[in-house]
């Protein structure tokens, strides 16, 4: 792990500035504050590990403040100090989460020990993480990190509603991590050793797809081809984007749900199959009901319990998190020496509204360490739409098309992808259709690798 940086929160400058100077030399970045407004408006801003908190501060008494810390980022050490050392203060402080406690005057040896023993704790609370992460299942690329009160709750639902074989209807915006959810709901389940198979209703034959077919029974059809819910047979399917669905397919679904049979195209023999269904959406499918699109009876039949997962911009709280997870995941993947991110570019993740969720925030962190030449992300190293603008280095002082900042970003990424269209467009977060036509409208040449 980078050396974490650092918040003083202390009403006297002096205790500041020496707090400041002992540990810049020291390698840490540091922010101080003298107010407890102050040091919270800053933690809104950028993610500390670290903060050492004054127990007497002029507008809030430094317990309280303690306590907002350990509820709004749990993961946080906070180290006490104070002139007005006792006993009960210490104890005190220690009951409420404090990590550790100092008295003023404290000398520079002093504040170096009680740092060291914070930053191996953070070191070995990262890799506890990581190796927990690991060892849930090595199958398993990817996790539903968060610390937030509404994660926690959403990894409550699933505890409970995983060993059921209860329908379940998962809700929420593009790039949540709906799948990751519905195979968190699986793994939990007593289908656990079975299929886990996941459609998108977005883009597929429907009713060939869902269902299958036997040979000759269209044209074209020179084998039998088994359909994805009997593939799912004693496992889990789950239906992402079921809202796509036509009515017809919706009607299909349904009497295979009530039924628990499917009949391949082009066969009268009916199949008998026992599998759970877990679906996803993020549209108002109830909307839909009323709109007449979406069936009232299929929507009651999946909707059993429906799981509502949360907006990133609900949660920024977790993107400290989620953050240092990619950075630790691409690192590795990509052989990168990257080990953490500035606060700087912390606090632009965090004011950042992330419209595509936590799946913009990969793409945005992985495009960064592939074009990071430090160890540590600068916000140098971050593109994203919304701070387009705000790249100074790119535009000089003259304002310029949004088309030429992008042509020049594509450009530089299908480098770095060495030609190969498949691994740029995955890395800028598109798909290759969409990567063609951009490097048709930019007269962008690439080398033929694919």
């Amino acid at each position: 792990m980078s050396l974490p940086d650092i918040l003083v929160i202390d009403d006297e400058k002096v205790i500041c500035h020496s707090l400041e100077k002992v540990l810049k030399k020291e390698g840490y970045r540091v922010e101080t504050a003298q107010t407890a407004k102050e040091g919270m408006d800053q933690m809104k801003q950028a993610y500390f590990p670290l903060i050492f908190l004054d127990l007497k501060l002029p507008d809030e008494n430094g317990m309280d403040v303690l306590r907002r810390v350990r509820e709004e980022q749990p993961d946080t050490l906070v180290i006490i100090i104070t002139g007005y050392a006792s006993v009960q203060s210490a104890v005190e402080a220690m009951k409420l989460g404090a990590y550790d406690y100092l008295s003023k005057p404290f000398t520079p040896d002093e504040i170096r020990v009680v740092i060291r023993r914070a930053v191996e704790k953070l070191d070995l609370t990262m890799e506890n993480v990581y190796l927990k992460n690991a060892l849930r299942s090595s199958a398993r690329p990817d996790d539903i990190v968060g610390e937030s009160k509404s994660i926690q709750e959403l990894l409550h639902i699933i505890s409970r509603v995983g060993p059921t074989d209860s329908t379940v209807l998962i809700i929420g915006e593009s790039g949540t991590g709906k799948e990751l959810v519905a195979r968190a709901i699986h793994r939990s389940s007593m289908r656990t050793e079975r299929p886990f198979i996941a459609v998108d209703c977005g883009s597929l034959v429907e009713t060939l797809f869902v269902f299958g077919h036997v040979k000759g029974s269209f044209t074209g059809a020179v084998s039998t081809k088994h359909g994805r819910l009997e593939l799912a047979n004693n496992g889990t399917i789950f239906l992402d984007e079921i809202g796509n669905l036509s009515l017809n397919t919706q009607a299909k679904l349904l009497r295979a749900l009530q039924e628990q049979e499917i009949t391949k195209v082009g066969s009268s023999q009916p199949i008998k199959i026992d599998i759970r269904i877990i679906c996803a959406t993020n549209q108002d499918l109830m909307k839909r009901v009323k709109e007449g699109t979406f069936r009232e009876d299929l929507y009651y039949r999946i909707s059993v319990v429906p799981i509502q997962i949360p907006p990133l911009r609900d949660r920024k709280e977790d993107i400290g998190l989620l953050a240092h997870y990619f950075i630790h995941k691409y690192s590795e993947r990509r052989k990168k020496d990257v080990k953490g991110i500035s606060s700087k570019a912390m606090r632009i993740l965090v004011q950042y509204d992330w419209p595509g969720n936590v799946r913009e925030l990969e793409n945005v962190l992985e495009r960064a360490i592939v074009l990071s030449n430090g160890t540590r992300i600068e916000p140098e190293d971050l593109f994203y739409p919304a701070n387009i603008a705000d790249r100074r280095s790119w535009i000089g002082s003259e304002p310029v098309r949004l088309e030429d900042v992008e042509k020049e970003h594509i450009a530089k990424v299908l480098e770095i992808a060495s030609g190969n269209k498949s691994e740029a467009a995955r890395l800028l977060g598109i798909d290759r259709k969409t990567l063609r036509s951009r490097l048709i409208k930019y007269g962008i040449e690439s080398p033929a690798h694919e």
